[in-house]
């Protein structure tokens, strides 16, 4: 089902979406845009939801890669050596 749209946008950032979908009418754009940022929502959810799962986990708790405190301190004895970045 479809629902009929009717709102007023910057001119600039509709003429740079229209640029972006070649020939696609404004609904398209505008489903495109939607989905995107649905999708987007989505990712940061999960990214926010799987941060708080390692905040609470100890660091030094293992798994299957080891543990993140000793990754943690490799990483950062990799990064103060001379000639890193």
């Amino acid at each position: 089902m479809k629902v009929r749209v009717s709102t007023t946008v910057d001119e600039e950032l509709l003429a740079r979406a229209r640029a972006c979908c070649g020939q696609a009418k404004d609904s398209s754009v505008l489903e495109q845009a939607l989905t995107a940022l649905i999708a987007a929502h989505r990712a940061a959810e999960i990214d926010h939801r799987i941060d708080i799962v390692y905040r609470e986990l100890p660091l030094d708790a293992p798994d299957e890669w080891g543990d993140l405190d000793s990754f943690l301190d490799t990483a950062t004895q990799a990064q103060d050596a001379p000639g890193a970045r």
